[in-house]
């Protein structure tokens, strides 16, 4: 039916399935696999050759270490259907191919659902629990239990022992370098994985959702997509094309998160997004820097 092919790294063994299906009627009726696993017509473009004769309409501002070399991509535009690219960009390898880290994703994961988390849970104690003031028979002579209350929480109706004492905050805070890494390890697996695209500009000539309904079909982007630009305002027509659509939404640059980016499926950057995320995200690598250059002797004397 299909095989399993592993891929060995240095961060651990990840597992990538290869579709090999000759149709649809080789899958079992009860297997609903993703169209994109089955979809012959999804073909993702190779990276740009080193003689490509494409302009480069975007080169990495920010210094590239090295022995490391920037990232090439194509830019595609979003005022027609066809997908043919405009140009290339450059990317640096700093943000858009580091390792992979899902240890570092879990974690910013699980901090963004639990950042605003309160749980209203909320059960009496025996002392909250109406009713109850008096012993309900004697201590001895009746031949039944002791009590002193029938409010006891091991009686049925009385107070509950242990129980949650809502409202309770799940909130805390994770150190800024892993929600830095998080942010750029989630670029780094769409930009892996051919899920991120880059564009000019974010305007479309119509307002008609099914223009970026045709759009997204034709360009086999996936079942759901994210547009991300820098600016206060968006284009009038976009915003209109993707009001009631819920597989194309939109957002700032600012609000990039990594939650958002591993619930959709493909990810749409402008050039200018790409500039704001890369002074955003390197400006953390150099933050924290020593007193004194670690190779010169440390002395705190003049």
């Amino acid at each position: 039916m299909f095989r399993l092919s592993l891929v060995v790294c240095s961060r651990g063994v990840a597992k990538r399935f290869v579709s090999s299906f000759s149709g649809e009627s080789a899958l079992p009726p009860n297997i609903l696999l993703p169209t994109n696993l089955v979809d012959p017509a999804r073909l993702k473009r190779p990276p740009p050759p080193a003689d490509c004769s494409l302009p480069l309409l975007r080169k990495c501002d920010a210094v590239v270490p090295a022995h490391l070399s920037p990232i090439q991509t194509w830019v595609e535009t979003l005022e027609s259907r066809d997908s043919e690219p405009l140009g290339l960009a450059q990317l640096h390898p700093d943000v858009f191919a580091v390792p992979p880290r899902l240890d570092i994703l879990h974690d910013v994961e699980m901090w963004q659902r639990s950042y605003k988390r309160i749980s209203y849970a909320s059960t009496k104690v025996r002392s909250e629990v109406s009713g109850g003031g008096r012993k309900p028979w004697r201590q001895k002579g009746s031949g039944r239990a002791r009590h002193g209350s029938i409010r006891s929480p091991i009686w049925r109706g009385g107070g509950v022992s242990h129980g949650p004492r809502g409202p309770t905050s799940y909130y805390y805070m994770l150190p800024m370098k892993v929600r830095v890494q998080g942010l750029k390890v989630a670029l780094s697996s769409k930009m892996t994985q051919d899920f991120l695209h880059i564009v000019d500009s974010i305007n479309i000539p119509t307002p008609d959702p099914q223009y970026m309904l045709d759009l997204v079909r034709h360009r086999h982007w996936g079942e759901s997509v994210l547009i991300v630009d820098v600016g206060e305002e968006f284009p009038e027509n976009i915003l209109q094309a993707a009001a009631n659509l819920k597989t194309v939404n939109i957002i700032p640059a600012f609000g990039l998160n990594v939650h958002s980016m591993l619930k959709h499926e493909a990810l749409v950057l402008t050039l200018e997004t790409v500039k704001f995320l890369e002074e955003k995200l390197l400006w953390h690598d150099q933050r924290y820097t020593p007193l004194y250059p670690f190779k010169l002797p440390y002395s705190d004397f003049p």
